[in-house]
């Protein structure tokens, strides 16, 4: 049972890194990044696309989970 937890626990850490990697890649640089493509012409008021924010709350949710798996397994191993 408890090798069942831990796989499922290892499993959605690994997830979480490879989202967490793939999402920092997706943010504005300087020069706009890839985020910049997929946002065009659709701006907020303060300058920050629609696009940029849901890629800054899908990261900090992504680090969230990451912690908690993190600290899970370090309790677990």
């Amino acid at each position: 049972m408890g090798s069942i937890i831990l796989n499922i626990i290892f499993g959605i850490h690994v997830i979480a890194c490879i989202g967490i990697v793939l999402f920092i890649l997706l943010h504005a640089g300087r020069g706009g990044g890839v985020s910049g493509l997929f946002s065009g012409m659709v701006e907020t008021f303060d300058g920050t696309g629609i696009v940029e924010k849901n890629l800054d709350r899908i990261t900090i949710i992504l680090g969230v989970v990451f912690a908690i798996t993190t600290i899970a397994l370090f309790i677990l191993l």
